[in-house]
Parts: C-alpha cells; sequence; structure tokens
C-alpha cells in the first residue's frame, strides 16, 4: 500500500482555510493512507478554553464533509487531528475517515503542558480499526512518550500507528524508531512545522514528518520547515511478523505476570 504523511503550517483559527489547504495537498497525491498533524484545523496556542472550544468540531460536523468525500473518491483513509466538542467536554481528538464511510475517533490520553488547562484527558482505550485487512491504531504527539500507548496498540493487532503530532521537543522522531522496533509496526508520524506566536507564548514546531518500519528503518523523513506530502510504498503484513530471532517475539515473550508493582 502506498502511505504519506502530510505536513503544513496550519492557520490559527482558520479552520475553512486549513480545510482546503490540506486537501489540496492530498488531492495532488495518489496513497491508501494519508495522516495529518495533530489540531490540523484550528492551530495550537488557544488562550482558553473557551477559545479552543470555539474551534473545536464534532465528528459528524460539515467541516469534515469534504475530508469524508474524497476519501470515499479516492478510496483512501485520511486521519487527522481536531479539537473535538463533545457535550461540556473537549478532546484533543484524532479522526480516522475510511473510502467506505466509517469514521474512528481517538481522544489523546497524555495531554502535554497547556493542552491539560484547555483539553480533558481521553477516555477511551486506544483502539484498532480494520480497514481493507490493514490494521490501524491512532496515537497523539505526547503519547509517544508513553510507550504503554503504542504497546496497547500493538496487542491489539495494529499494524500501523496514525500518529498526528505537534511536536516541539527535539526526542519524538527518534524515540518512534524505538518504538516501532519494541513492537514490530510502521509508524506515520505527521508533524507541523512553524512557529506559533499567541497568548504570551512562541512554540516552534520541529517538522521532521516520518514514515518507520517494524525494523526502524526510516522510509521517509521531512525537513524541519518545509511543507509537503511524503508518500512511499510499505507492505503492512510485515508488521505481523513479531520476531527477533527465530526463538523471540517481542510480543509472545513478554511475561506480564512479573510486572506488577509490589
Amino acid at each position: 500500500m502506498r502511505a504519506g504523511v502530510v505536513q503544513f503550517r496550519p492557520e490559527f483559527g482558520n479552520i475553512k482555510r486549513n480545510l482546503e489547504k490540506v486537501l489540496s495537498m492530498i488531492t495532488s497525491e495518489e496513497a491508501d493512507l494519508f495522516v495529518l498533524p495533530e489540531l490540523a484545523l484550528s492551530g495550537y496556542i488557544f488562550e482558553s478554553r473557551e477559545e479552543a472550544m470555539s474551534l473545536s468540531q464534532t465528528p459528524g460536523g460539515e467541516e469534515f464533509e469534504g475530508v469524508a468525500g474524497l476519501a470515499r473518491d479516492r478510496g483512501a483513509t485520511i486521519v487527522l487531528g481536531f479539537a473535538e466538542r463533545a457535550g461540556e467536554q473537549l478532546y484533543n481528538s484524532s479522526i480516522m475517515m475510511s473510502p467506505d464511510g466509517t469514521t474512528s475517533v481517538y481522544r489523546k490520553l497524555q495531554l502535554f503542558c497547556d493542552e491539560k488547562r484547555n483539553f480533558d484527558p481521553g477516555d477511551r482505550s486506544p483502539a484498532v480499526a480494520d480497514v481493507a485487512g490493514v490494521r490501524l491504531g491512532m496515537m497523539i504527539c505526547f503519547d509517544w512518550i508513553f510507550p504503554e500507548v503504542a504497546r496497547t496498540l500493538a496487542l491489539k493487532g495494529a499494524d500501523i500507528l496514525c500518529h498526528s503530532a505537534n511536536l516541539v521537543l527535539p526526542f519524538c522522531q527518534d524515540a518512534m524508531v524505538t518504538r516501532c522496533i519494541e513492537n514490530r509496526v510502521f509508524a506515520l508520524t505527521a508533524n507541523r512545522v512553524g512557529t506559533e506566536r499567541r497568548a504570551g507564548q512562541e512554540l516552534t514546531f520541529t517538522g521532521r514528518s516520518q514514515v518507520v518500519t517494524p525494523r526502524g528503518e526510516i522510509l521517509t523523513r521531512a525537513d524541519v520547515d518545509g511543507e509537503g506530502v511524503f508518500v512511499v510504498e510499505i507492505d503492512p503484513m510485515l508488521a505481523r511478523n513479531k520476531a527477533v530471532t527465530d526463538i523471540n517475539d517481542v510480543l509472545g515473550d513478554r511475561r506480564p505476570e512479573l510486572y506488577e508493582l509490589g
């Protein structure tokens, strides 16, 4: 299958423009799976929870009609990050839209820094969706530093980790190589670029979106500041082989009964 990461710079608060931009970027490429950054529609630095709520969407909202239509017409699965409104709750979420119209939502478990003031922590275990025989799991940005998230997805059978991100620390891209090796999965990390200055803060995002194999090979890695869609050919079935040696298996050799504390 052909899988790609989309790296771009959102314009804060301009949901319509951001949607038009990413749809235009995707339309010019051929792939079966596209992963876009975290909070791709809104931008990242919110002055308050109220502002974040004002820039939020619901999974069935009209903002996603164009994404769903493109997924259907192109036969592609599209994953993108957004601020999810659920009644009075507000989540930093990713939505997966498949060609058959199936929609899945993941709510970020591990909130980073000021996200803790603006969002509620995810309330669901990470799930795996089977799309045309390929098992896809979602994780978001700071989830990378907690190996339990990727491991949970691997234990649930994920072949590919769809990792939407707004990374500002310099460690994640290299750490995701380890996540892939220790779980024998592919990972598509889609990061944003640019500098955002708001609410007395300034954050510069690290770019370097990438696709990594179950053996830790980096198939493509973008630069730190360029926009683009980076597509490679992968074989998701390679993630079904969890062998390290002829007698070692990264999941089969686990001894969870001895990992208990106390």
